[in-house]
């Protein structure tokens, strides 16, 4: 298992677009990837568990990676966050 922080800096946080595009980042990777927000936890995947996290801009966030190529899937996470600004 494999797991870092990352500091939301999208001025509207998580909503709709990004989301699915991070849900389609994440089924492309051969581990699961989870999202940890203030004790709550969602399977990156699932769309709708997602967007009930409620992110928002300055939140910090707890990206969890099991099985799989934790290390290089990690890393692909961290780059897809940093280059589409999340």
């Amino acid at each position: 298992m494999k797991e870092f922080t990352y500091k939301i800096t999208d001025p509207i946080g998580i909503h709709a677009r990004p989301a699915g595009m991070l849900a389609k980042k994440a089924a492309d990777l051969d581990s699961t990837v989870t999202i940890i927000k203030d004790g709550k936890c969602a399977d990156t995947r699932r769309l709708m568990a997602l967007m009930q996290l409620g992110i928002k801009q300055n939140d910090e966030i707890t990206i969890r990676i099991e099985g799989g190529a934790e290390d290089k899937n990690a890393h692909e996470m961290l780059k897809f966050l940093e280059d589409n600004k999340y």
